[in-house]
């Protein structure tokens, strides 16, 4: 069932879905006022927008089908050629959130649907002396739809200049890798799901292996189909993969012990590229590499780049009260599962080893790193992660000391580090966060 609701969630989110949807509507909206006006006439003293003739019901529908789909194909290629120039600076990967852009998509289906609800109204409409046929219902509502069109490529255009904005593309990517940390952590009053760590290595040797039958990314991995897999078949069963993680062909990505249980591929589905959702670094990594490309020497805009380690510190600061799940799951008693998870040091490093590897000779990128790192450090007020933020503290101020030559920049440097050291050293004042 979670394999089925991921696929139709990853389906609806297509580009061409709303359109195809919005379509479908129109024509079927056209043939019920074509049906009601050969059935029913026209109600005396109904008043249209249109009430003339064949010969002018033929020139509006077909004025107004050709604009809607001129129009729509030529903004449509002018913006992508628009987005296509954005993407340089901020990585082809955003270019995904344009097309899954829900605004994006009704306007483009508000184009295609007017264009085909007036086509296909247009082949109802006959002249002659004999049976003549004027859809007055179609024709007036055809001449709404331009209207909507109208106001569909004004919001478009206003539309499409904010989203190709950096400040607004970072905001979206903050909010994605907030909403996925909120659904991975849980708060420190939730009851404990097993043991903090998973059983030795040699628990699992003698296991039956599971190979990969094909490659891909985890998009998805369903806990709760394995975990009644492993109960039913009374088994412990551990994952050497994670979502996010690419699975080359044939290689080994689950033991069971005593042995595995049907349907443990059943519970994962591969894809040929991440996808936001459990991938807690797929979120992160599209941000760091909005920083990574405007620290490059050929954009080198590193105020960018500081925004996007304010959102780093946003998001982190949120975890506080939060505590990591363990990737163990026991049940009465019995070990049924262990799978990897994206601990709270790999977030740390997918989140900051890039910036500081690329921005280690800035002094402003330096500075706010470090300032960033001490709001973290006043929030998340928990041993282990005191621990991690000392550990990048340690290497952002290494490397900006061997690659700052300015005096003055060096002793601001030195200053950051010392009020972050100070904030660290103080003992917890809360309960740790988990």
């Amino acid at each position: 069932m979670n394999r089925l609701r991921f696929q139709l969630r990853e389906w609806t989110r297509q580009f061409w879905f709303i359109p195809a949807v919005l379509t479908v509507l129109a024509v079927l909206l056209a043939e019920a006022g074509i049906t009601l006006e050969e059935q029913n006439g026209i109600p005396e003293g109904l008043a249209f927008v249109y009430s003339g003739g064949e010969s002018g019901a033929r020139s509006v529908l077909s004025a107004v089908a050709g604009s809607a789909i001129g129009v729509a194909g030529t903004v449509f290629s002018i913006t992508i050629a628009a987005l296509s120039y954005a993407a340089g600076s901020m990585g082809p990967r955003l270019l995904d959130h344009f097309t899954r852009d829900r605004g994006n998509q009704v306007v483009l289906g508000v184009f295609i649907a007017t264009f085909a609800f007036t086509l296909y109204t247009l082949r109802a409409v006959q002249g002659g002396e004999n049976s003549p046929f004027v859809p007055h219902y179609n024709v007036t509502v055809g001449m709404l739809l331009a209207l909507l069109c109208v106001a569909a490529l004004v919001y478009f255009l206003a539309h499409v200049t904010g989203t190709i904005n950096m400040t607004t593309v970072v905001n979206l990517l903050r909010d994605d890798l907030q909403g996925a940390l909120t659904r991975a952590t849980h708060p420190v009053g939730d009851a404990v799901e097993g043991p903090s760590s998973p059983p030795p290595e040699a628990f699992w040797q003698g296991g039956e292996l599971l190979r990969a039958p094909t490659g891909g990314y985890l998009q998805l991995l369903d806990v709760e189909q394995l975990l009644t897999a492993a109960k039913q078949a009374n088994v412990a069963v551990r994952l050497n993969v994670r979502p996010g993680t690419y699975i080359f062909p044939n290689t080994p990505i689950a033991v069971g012990v005593p042995h595995l249980p049907e349907g443990v591929m059943d519970a994962l589905t591969l894809g040929p590229r991440r996808v936001q959702g459990q991938d807690l670094e797929y979120s992160v990594r599209q941000l760091t590499e909005v920083a990574v490309r405007a620290l490059s020497p050929g954009v080198n805009d590193p105020v960018t780049a500081m925004d996007v380690t304010d959102r780093f510190g946003d998001v982190l600061c949120r975890l506080h009260g939060r505590r990591w799940p363990s990737g163990v799951h026991v049940d009465d008693g019995h070990l049924r599962l262990v799978y990897p998870i994206t601990t709270f040091a790999g977030l740390m490093d997918a989140m900051f080893h890039m910036i500081r590897q690329y921005g280690h000779s800035s002094p402003a990128v330096t500075l706010r790193l470090l300032e960033v790192l001490t709001r973290v450090a006043e929030a998340l007020v928990a041993p282990d992660r005191h621990h991690e933020i000392r550990r990048h503290a340690d290497l952002i101020y290494g490397d900006a000391l061997h690659a700052t030559k300015n005096v003055s920049d060096r002793l601001e440097i030195e200053e950051r580090y010392r009020r972050l050291q100070q904030v660290l050293t103080l003992d917890a004042r809360d309960i740790p966060e988990g």
